[in-house]
């Protein structure tokens, strides 16, 4: 599955993942897609990532099951740690954020966020959010974690 998904020229629309040119002239982008139709980049044990790359910026429904820890699939990155950096709204539910300096927090549903490069999570309670994050470090820690599953 490709992880760069790249607009050129006059405006384009995105809407439910097709690709339409609009009538103006300016350079720019706009996208919309359902949250249930996107992609699903990574599925296992009740995790589900969908994303998709719009430019350089990753859209995501980051749904993981309570008990999950990333801890385990984040081991070979640099720090055994997430390097990509994410800002997002936690949906329902809550989850623990570890960072690399050591200090923690947990966030809750209604809660937004930005977490840097160098941070794991375990979740206490069924979680789902929408993240954005880079289009590039995001897709090397997806697959990171398809290679960790044997995706």
């Amino acid at each position: 599955m490709a992880c760069k998904f790249r607009f050129a020229g006059a405006r384009t629309n995105v809407i439910d993942g097709g690709i339409a040119p609009s009538a103006t002239t300016h350079e720019e982008t706009t996208v919309k897609q359902k949250l249930t139709s996107m992609p699903r980049r990574l599925e296992a044990g009740g995790v589900c990532i969908q994303a998709n790359d719009w430019g350089e910026l990753n859209v995501a429904r980051i749904r993981f099951p309570k008990g999950a820890d990333a801890a385990p699939l984040l081991k070979g990155l640099p720090q055994d740690l997430c390097q990509c950096p994410h800002w997002g709204t936690v949906l329902s539910g809550s989850i623990h954020v570890r960072y690399a300096d050591g200090s923690e927090e947990t966030v809750h549903a209604g809660d937004v966020y930005y977490w840097p490069p160098g941070h794991t999570v375990r979740v206490d309670e069924d979680y789902e959010a929408v993240e954005f994050s880079p289009s590039g470090p995001m897709c090397a820690v997806i697959d990171h974690l398809n290679s960790k599953l044997g995706n």
